[in-house]
């Protein structure tokens, strides 16, 4: 059946935040699709809310099945896959050491810590004069010192994490080069980070990490290192690096939401869901879930053996799900997008981006009651990565 389809390259076309209108013509006509990334073996592409959950979450699926297979990817070299290419139980065993760092008591305990550093992050910004560019002296550090905080790096360390994440999930080449470079560099840091903890054990979230380790908690050092490393690091710092700008472009684009928020400050929570599902933060589908065995899904038999992608920004899309999809209602309520993902590897780190994006926005609109775009529109410079898209220059004056 595969071979009669048309297989279309992907990702498909991007411009600022637009969610390209070829997901909404296969979300009505070809709702699993053939595509081909620019690296690896052709895939499905699931675009409906239901196929994408059913391929997220269903054990028939795997991502441990993928491991040393050509997957679909931006990059032409493979990266570690760490948990992310793991299966329950394993995946279960790890997921459950690390959430430990998440709990909601943990996570509200810190909101205090993240308001403090995001009002100082915009007091740099006002003093150094408008204009100032969101993403270099907001969105970047934030996210960056959040996480170093959490695994207890040295503060004088901080810009070159910086540096590491940007290039892993950013690189625009797409030849894969960062990963020798950059990946030994973040695994060797992180494996002295470990040998420290070791010898002057901490409370940190590395410390607790690598006392489970340590404690036949059944984390390999390499499981530690890696989770530790491009796991919590480049998921995330990431996210809320490439969202928070796009976030403020939409809002800037859109003053009607900007007055509505300013308005109703009250409603910052579910503003916040709305723009992570209205707002494509990944340049493509990723993370190809492998059929353990033939699945039927709509007109599609899924051969055992065959890779599925997940697209989850246009399954925030389906009008099947979320009426007026393509409009952005900052009130919209349920709102069970999937931006974070589904199933056993949901965003591990999605609660900690919720209150990172919460706090930001909120200081923002307190402290630039006049924010605007300092160049306009056109002014913006965008960038669409191997993993993440979103501004890669926003010059904002206020």
């Amino acid at each position: 059946m595969s071979t009669r389809r048309t297989v279309r390259a992907y990702p498909f076309d991007m411009h600022e935040t637009s969610v390209s209108e070829t997901y909404h013509q296969l979300q009505r006509d070809e709702p699993m699709s053939r595509v081909q990334l620019p690296f690896g073996e052709q895939a499905w592409l699931a675009t409906k809310y239901a196929d994408v959950k059913l391929v997220s979450a269903d054990p028939r699926f795997s991502r441990e099945l993928a491991q040393g297979l050509d997957q679909p990817r931006m990059r032409r070299q493979q990266m570690g896959d760490g948990i992310m290419g793991m299966d329950p139980p394993d995946h279960t065993r790890l997921r459950r050491l690390v959430m430990k760092a998440f709990t909601a008591r943990r996570l509200e305990a810190m909101r205090e810590s993240v308001r403090t550093l995001t009002h100082e992050l915009i007091d740099a910004m006002i003093e150094n004069g408008a204009p100032g560019d969101l993403v270099e002296d907001l969105a970047r550090p934030l996210p960056v010192t959040v996480i170093c905080n959490l695994l207890g790096v040295p503060k004088e360390d901080h810009t070159i994490f910086r540096e590491w994440t940007q290039a892993l999930v950013s690189d625009a080449t797409a030849k894969g080069d960062v990963l020798d470079v950059y990946g030994d560099q973040l695994d060797n840091y992180v494996a002295q980070l470990v040998a420290q903890r070791r010898e002057d054990p901490t409370d940190d979230l590395l410390g607790a990490l690598v006392y489970a380790r340590d404690a036949g908690d059944k984390l390999s050092e390499n499981e530690l290192i890696s989770i530790a490393g491009a796991g919590l690091l480049t998921g995330g710092v990431e996210t809320v690096s490439s969202a928070l700008p796009s976030f403020v472009f939409t809002l800037l684009t859109q003053p009607e939401l900007l007055a509505q928020l300013r308005a109703q400050p009250e409603i910052l929570p579910t503003a916040v869901e709305e723009l992570l599902r209205w707002v494509p933060i990944n340049t493509a589908a990723m993370f190809a879930r492998y059929a353990r065995e033939d699945i039927r899904i709509g007109d599609v038999v899924v051969r055992a053996g065959d890779p599925v992608l997940p697209a989850l920004h246009a399954a925030n899309r389906d009008p099947e799900v979320f009426a007026n999809p393509d409009v952005i209602d900052l009130t919209r309520s349920p709102n069970p997008h999937v931006a974070f993902g589904h199933g056993p590897h949901h965003c591990i780190g999605a609660q900690l981006a919720r209150l990172e994006l919460q706090e930001a926005l909120k200081a923002i609109l307190e402290r630039f009651p006049e924010l605007r775009l300092a160049d306009g529109r056109d002014g913006v410079k965008w960038e669409y990565g191997v993993i993440v898209r979103g501004p890669s220059l926003l010059r904002v004056a206020w």
